[in-house]
């Protein structure tokens, strides 16, 4: 029998043509890596990957992910044949309305999905926060005895994924780490979408890659299996480093006109050209999405072998239970993304202070106590520690086990290994936020991720694929406005905040005092999806709950903190963060004016929009037509709440060099200046 037509090569022919049939019916898709990494795909998938199609959330898997997301179908061909629940039938709906096989993999929908890919970069960046999540967990949790956290992370990458920003700063802190269990397949066909990366990624990868501490191999040939096999045998032997594998490839492989070419990329490869490119393998022209019956039952083997594993780490987790009830206890709750019963419970409200508290400190003193009772809670800044002060103080720095400098005695606790919580990003916020989102991912973890708010802009699209994906990760940004003072323009956010607020499914949460900021970790911590909490740099008066239902109010996302006089009031006044103080301080003065006033913090916008109509119109009554919104951030997207009529205090323009009260002076956030702006509010 020919290679052509051996099994191996039907098995790899099936997957390669599958995924042909699916772009061809779709007219539109991504062939050429489809075709170029179905040999490497074969082996990884029928020979490595420890799986269980009919458990795709079994906690000890293997986790695969496809960072070069266009090639989704090559994907999705390997999730149908090695039995996940993805029919046949979905897959030649590829890429139309309401099916499971969506143009690029969606987490939570399509099972086996590992992580929503398609930014290039971001699925190795998760991949890397999946490997760190695995280390941890293992660390923490596994005995001399009993090895209940024990898999791979393995990746398919591209030209694309190396060459972005985030794919570069995720490999980077790999290294350091010492990775072992993340190993990445670099497909290196040398083309991309516009043409041959000679036009402009000619770096030695793999001499890069060493130099950031990875096991590299190179090159091995993508049709070679025996040398595939051998590469990813080699790699997982390597425990200290992750390793990649150079997989030199051919995009669009056995299609007669394309491959090689950059025409093999992004386009289906056309009806005469698909035929040419079967004929030319072997492989029959008709049935389209053929599947020869014992290439099916031999795919279909992965669905027993992972319930054997499934079932053998079954019975080590009953056994280790029986040993060590509470730790297990612990790591059940925590891989089912529960919340101890009574995490809330040591929350105590601040009492006011004579010289006020920034909200990233109360956050801090509140992250505190809330790592002691939540165990999964990891995470750590961008170099920004003493800034946002976003530390678990006793909890130990993760880093790789016996590569402590000496000049870091006496940093945070007394861990230096994996088990440590606090996690050295350094100057890597791209990196930070995929990093954080593959914890989450991972499961067993609520990663947090902390920097200044003008930095955010960095994270957007891993905070995006966070909200896209519903992930629980709590992203922290701290000196909130042009309050930051002499640091100038460059480090003064104006639009962020209203950025963020774009982003469907993100709960952005500002909040005005040390107490509303308790209130906003409660909120971050207890719900399912992604927070984002806005802290100030400058110190802020503690709000009494006794006097204010800060309690009450802040899960409404918008409330009444404060008002004069009884009904409808003649003006009122919204604000957030900082700005919620002017507000009251504005109240006081045109109260005694007989101006009655009613004082709206709105530390969540999200929040309160999703409340009932009737909430929202108890809060911003409709009679009240003089409104006036104070927020040191662009006034964009505020006319939602104040009308028409209304005004805004707010920053269209950058900021300046100069004290932080110098510049809120200037800006006009001071209380005179509200009162002012009210009355010219109610005039109208």
């Amino acid at each position: 029998m020919s290679d052509k037509n051996s099994f191996e090569q039907r098995c790899i022919h099936t997957i390669r043509f599958l995924a042909v049939d699916m772009i061809e019916k779709a007219k539109s898709g991504h062939p050429g890596i489809c075709m170029g990494m179905a040999p490497a795909a074969y082996v990884l998938w029928t020979q490595f990957l420890r799986h269980s199609p009919a458990n795709p959330s079994w906690a000890n898997r293997d986790r695969f992910v496809l960072s070069a997301g266009h090639g989704s179908a090559l994907l999705y061909a390997l999730l149908h044949l090695t039995g996940y629940s993805l029919p046949l039938d979905e897959l030649k709906r590829f890429r139309q309305w309401g099916s499971m096989t969506p143009g690029h993999p969606e987490h939570g929908h399509t099972p086996g999905v590992e992580a929503t890919t398609g930014p290039l970069g971001q699925g190795l960046g998760m991949a890397v926060g999946m490997a760190m999540a695995e280390a941890h967990l293992a660390a923490r949790f596994n005995t001399p005895a009993h090895t209940l956290i024990d898999h791979f992370t393995y990746v398919i990458a591209s030209d694309g994924d190396l060459m972005e920003g985030v794919g570069a700063e995720a490999s980077a802190l790999a290294g350091h780490l010492g990775l072992g269990k993340l190993i990445v397949l670099f497909d290196s066909n040398c083309i991309s979408l516009a043409g041959s990366t000679s036009l402009c990624f000619t770096e030695d990868v793999g001499t890069r890659y060493k130099a950031c501490g990875w096991h590299v191999q190179r090159p091995v040939d993508g049709k070679d299996l025996p040398s595939l096999k051998k590469a990813i045998a080699k790699a997982k032997k390597e425990k200290g480093r992750p390793s990649l594998i150079v997989v030199k490839s051919v995009i669009g492989d056995g299609s007669p006109k394309k491959q090689g070419t950059f025409e093999a990329h992004g386009s289906p490869l056309g009806p005469e050209e698909t035929r040419a490119a079967k004929k030319n393998l072997g492989w029959p022209v008709e049935p389209d999405f053929l599947i020869e019956e014992d290439v099916r039952k031999y795919f279909r083997l992965a669905v027993r072998r992972g319930k054997n594993r499934e079932a053998k780490w079954e019975k080590t987790f009953k056994t280790c239970a029986e040993e060590f009830p509470e730790r297990i206890k612990e790591l059940q709750q925590m891989l089912d993304g529960g919340l101890p019963g009574d995490w809330e419970k040591s929350l105590e409200f601040f009492h006011p202070v004579e010289k006020g508290l920034a909200t990233r400190r109360a956050s801090e003193t509140v992250m505190q106590v809330l790592a002691e009772k939540i165990p999964g809670l990891i995470g750590g800044s961008a170099d920004l520690n003493p800034s946002t002060t976003t530390w678990l103080k006793t909890f130990g720095d993760f880093q790789h086990p016996g590569t402590r400098p000496a000049d870091t005695q006496g940093a945070v606790g007394a861990a230096w290994d994996f088990s440590g919580r606090n996690i050295h990003y350094g100057v890597r916020e791209h990196a930070m936020g995929a990093l954080s989102n593959g914890m989450a991912l991972h499961g067993g973890l609520i990663p947090y991720a902390s920097t200044f708010l003008i930095f955010s802009d960095y994270m957007r699209p891993a905070i995006r694929l966070a909200a896209l994906m519903k992930l629980h990760v709590i992203f922290i940004y701290t000196h909130d406005s042009i309050g930051v003072g002499e640091d100038g323009p460059t480090h003064q956010p104006v639009e962020q905040i209203l950025s963020l607020r774009a982003i469907p499914g993100l709960t952005v949460l500002r909040p005005a005092d040390a107490n509303e900021t308790l209130a906003a970790w409660r909120i971050a911590v207890g719900q399912s999806g992604p927070a984002v909490l806005v802290l100030s740099r400058q110190n802020l008066p503690v709000l009494d709950t006794g006097r204010y239902p800060i309690d009450e109010g802040v899960p409404m996302g918008a409330y009444t903190l404060a008002e004069t006089g009884r009904g409808i009031p003649d003006i009122l006044l919204a604000a957030s963060g900082s700005e919620v103080h002017l507000a009251l301080g504005a109240m006081e003065i045109l109260s005694g004016r007989g101006v009655k006033t009613r004082v709206v913090s709105m530390p969540s916008w999200e929040i309160f929009a999703a409340r009932s109509r009737d909430y929202r119109n108890s809060v911003f009554p409709p009679e009240a037509k003089a409104r006036l919104a104070i927020e040191a951030g662009t006034s964009l997207g505020w006319r939602q709440w104040i009308g028409d009529q209304g005004g805004v205090i707010g920053v269209d323009r950058f900021g300046a060099s100069a004290p932080g009260p110098v510049v809120m002076e200037k800006y006009g956030f001071t209380v005179e200046k509200v009162v002012e702006r009210a009355l010219e509010v109610l005039k109208r």
